[in-house]
């Protein structure tokens, strides 16, 4: 929201300096983002007069002039080539070593075709007034020579942008930044003239309202006998100083009171209305050429605007072309309505338009501010237009706006922590226009028709506190007694320890959204959560298209910020997330996980060999899976692993974590398609770890037993099986652990083999298993009788034959 400081004082009656303005408005919650001093920039450039102007010696379209810059009869010699540089016109000179706006340059001295310049004569596009580049500013005959530049256009007035929180719609317009400014005690807010105009003759063009959930209230009046063309000069200097283009005497006036008194209106050329206006909801296909030179399809969820002959525009929003004022507009019919926030908002987000109507509509205007702004625009447009004005056409109700807070003034101090008497706080709210009855406590207190945002008592402290000061709280140490204990739970703890695990092993830690597109979240929908089944949660109000259904899964996201890195430059990434994925119909159905994903390569390339740039494969992604179990205190050894992972992982490469029939996640490298669909490269792997699954831990204390090795040597011995090639080594491996427990140390698989030599259908599995005897050195027998029981138990448990 940008403002000038003469601007400002138009509402405002303060003697205080811009600095005291400031401070006080970053004070009140109104954050100055920047102030700009245009005094400063155009403090180089001053009139000056061209004496002379002959012909350039060496180019035909360029002239040599000679410029009196201060009045002193001391010249300057300018090669200039703009066609309307002429002997005795009073221009703006630039002098060398100034920075030229419009250019974004610094100019120096030059020599142009073998004649020197010192300087140049400006146009209005190189200080940035307008896009006017055809010549070079032209000022009448009897401007001085010599005077700022700043001064005569006006643009020593310093331009204040804050910014605005969307609850405070009401600082959208000037005059509601003058109010705070004077409940903050800088000044004091000066009054409206808004007597009624009176009217001359009955407005002949009615209004009626069709879909009042949409439009409660519409005024319209018509003024006869205008004259519309250029706005008058101050007028145009404010708009351009805040960044506005002037048009018309008739459109500036509606840009102006949305700045000024932040009430949107829009102007008809009444001669081009056909019949009455009707505030409907549009028809789908209906089209609108709008102000903006771009037609819209429309759709029946769409407010319009209409007479007979169709659309005229979107309420709230913007007008169209075919009833739009022009220098030849004799006859104006003044639009002064009140538009649903919600219906401006979501019209706007559907065609993708941004105007400064659908920004006050959709955060809330002054509902009982219609009347008022109604006579305020006659007003402005017979002052500057001329005209006689017809009666008010009154369609609709004033939209519901009071509503009654209770307030105990002692929650001031409870809240805020500063403490204020029963009157300070009366004032405060009663400066910023609301109605206090505060005989008896609590108070109903009547917020002010432009305060939408006041809902609660915690709001009306706020509104007290801002206005005294947040300055004003004192700090207090916070203090204990004791020592804090049990602060994390055990899920947080559970998350803590996975979050150090995880990162220990090189992976870093992301933080994404919550939320992804739903053409990419749809390959992750078939994944079993809750009764093999996930149902997408699309979002009714998204804040961006490509963020409209809350994510099933963490990696998708892992997975495009990889490959946003990868095209940076920073391939091989390595990241995890700890968060929720949301199934079933509601945001509260949530699972929070554990999910991280390698890409392309474990390392980049490096002398060493090749396994430290090695692509990365499911194994990674299944070590990364099994640390964050056990950092929740699962042990891996009692983890089974099945090959029935969801379909976004490779077939082959991917499987299960499981406890009994629990699901406490998957791991694997990444489908190929579903890579595809979020226009990722590949390779990748990830695995998913359910956090809340992981049972714990039946030892409730925090020491580890001590570590006993044993005195004697271990025994290492290999079993080669046949076994059906649908048989999972794990099986194998469970089974052989099972068959000497307090002997076996470990089980692991060196081999798998299917070929020449196995039988179809068949395949060779290799183990090797570790024996570590605890109170004797093992004999022949006993080592051979356990191999028997390994071969036994493998066998009986997969249908298992040695391997000869």
């Amino acid at each position: 929201m940008k403002f000038t400081l003469s601007w400002l004082k138009d509402h405002l009656d303060t003697k205080a300096s811009l600095n005291d303005i400031v401070l006080a408005l970053t004070a009140i919650g109104l954050e100055v983002e920047n102030v700009e001093d245009r005094g400063a920039m155009y403090a180089p450039f001053k009139t000056a007069k061209v004496v002379s102007a002959e012909k350039h010696p060496n180019a035909d379209r360029l002239k040599v002039l000679m410029v009196d810059t201060d009045g002193s009869g001391k010249l300057t010699q300018v090669v200039c080539g703009a066609p309307n540089a002429r002997a005795g016109m009073t221009g703006v000179f630039a002098p060398e070593g100034s920075y030229i706006p419009g250019l974004d340059t610094v100019l120096k001295k030059g020599v142009i075709r073998s004649v020197e310049s010192c300087g140049m004569m400006v146009s209005e596009r190189e200080m940035k007034l307008s896009d006017e580049h055809t010549g070079i500013i032209d000022l009448p005959d009897s401007t001085p020579v010599g005077v700022p530049m700043a001064q005569l256009f006006g643009l020593d007035d310093p331009v204040i942008e804050i910014n605005l929180t969307p609850n405070r719609a009401d600082c959208a317009g000037i005059r509601g930044i003058a109010r705070d400014l004077a409940a903050k005690g800088l000044g004091t807010l000066k009054p409206l003239d808004a007597t009624a105009v009176p009217a001359k003759f009955d407005t002949p063009i009615k209004v009626k309202i069709d879909c009042p959930e949409a439009c409660p209230q519409f005024l319209g009046r018509l003024i006869k006998g205008v004259k519309n063309g250029p706005s008058p000069e101050w007028l145009q200097k404010r708009l351009k100083a805040i960044g506005l283009r002037p048009i018309s005497t008739l459109v500036d006036i509606t840009n102006y009171f949305t700045i000024s008194l932040n009430r949107p209106l829009h102007v008809f050329d009444a001669d081009k209305l056909k019949g009455n206006i009707v505030v409907r909801k549009a028809k789908d296909g209906e089209s609108l050429d709008a102000l903006n030179d771009k037609t819209y399809t429309l759709d029946a969820s769409m407010t319009a605007v209409c007479d007979d002959s169709g659309v005229l525009g979107l309420g709230g929003i913007i007008g169209g072309n075919s009833t739009g004022c022009s220098d030849a507009t004799q006859n104006v019919y003044i639009e002064c309505a009140y538009f649903s926030p919600l219906h401006t908002a979501l019209t706007g987000r559907k065609l993708q338009i941004h105007s400064d109507a659908r920004y006050r509509f959709e955060r809330g205007i002054d509902p009982a501010f219609l009347a008022d702004g109604m006579e305020l625009a006659t007003k402005m447009v017979q002052e500057l237009c001329g005209g006689e004005a017809g009666s008010v056409v009154n369609a609709g109700a004033e939209a519901a706006w009071k509503r009654t807070v209770a307030f105990d003034p002692a929650r001031t101090e409870k809240l805020a922590g500063i403490h204020l008497s029963h009157q300070e706080q009366h004032h405060v709210l009663v400066t910023l226009g609301f109605t206090c009855d505060s005989h008896v406590i609590p108070w109903k207190v009547v917020p002010p028709s432009w305060r939408p945002d006041i809902e609660g008592s915690a709001d009306l402290v706020e509104e007290i506190t801002r206005i005294h000061g947040f300055d004003s709280i004192q700090p207090v140490s916070v203090t204990r007694d004791g020592t804090l204990t049990g602060v994390l739970s055990g899920d947080l703890k559970r998350r803590q320890d996975t979050r150090r695990v995880l990162a220990a092993r090189g992976l870093k830690e992301a933080v994404t959204w919550s939320f992804m597109q739903s053409g990419q979240a749809l390959p992750f929908e078939s994944v079993a959560m809750n009764d093999n089944k996930r149902t997408e949660l699309t979002l009714t109000n998204p804040i961006s298209s490509e963020m409209d259904r809350m994510r099933p899964s963490i990696l998708p996201n892992l997975l495009q910020a990889a490959q946003r890195n990868a095209d940076k430059g920073f391939a091989n990434a390595a990241l995890f997330e700890i968060g929720p994925v949301f199934n079933g119909t509601s945001p509260d159905e949530q699972f929070f996980m554990a999910a991280g994903i390698r890409h392309l390569a474990m390392g980049d390339k490096h002398w060493s060999g090749a396994e430290a740039s090695r692509a990365v494969s499911a194994y990674d992604a299944k070590a990364d899976a099994l640390a964050a179990l056990e950092a929740c205190g699962m042990p891996a050894s009692k983890v089974q692993i099945t090959n029935d992972a969801p379909a976004y992982y490779h077939p082959g490469r991917s499987a299960t974590l499981r406890q009994g029939p629990v699901v406490l996640g998957w791991f694997g490298e990444l489908h190929p398609s579903a890579l595809e669909a979020l226009d990722v490269k590949g390779p990748a792997c990830g695995f998913e770890v359910f956090l809340a699954r992981v049972p714990a831990p039946k030892k409730t204390g925090t020491a580890k037993p001590l570590l006993k090795p044993s005195p004697f040597q271990p025994v290492s011995r290999d079993f080669a099986f046949i076994v059906d090639a649908g048989v999972n080594a794990d099986t194998i491996m469970k089974a052989a652990s099972a068959a000497a427990k307090d002997l076996i140390e470990r089980v692991d698989v060196f081999d798998v083999y299917a070929g020449k030599g196995i039988e179809a259908g068949k395949k060779s599995v290799a183990i090797a298993v570790i024996l570590q005897p605890r109170d004797k050195t093992l004999t022949d027998a006993e080592i051979d009788g356990i191999g028997q029981s390994i071969v036994k138990a493998v066998g009986d448990k997969t249908g298992a034959t040695l391997r000869a």
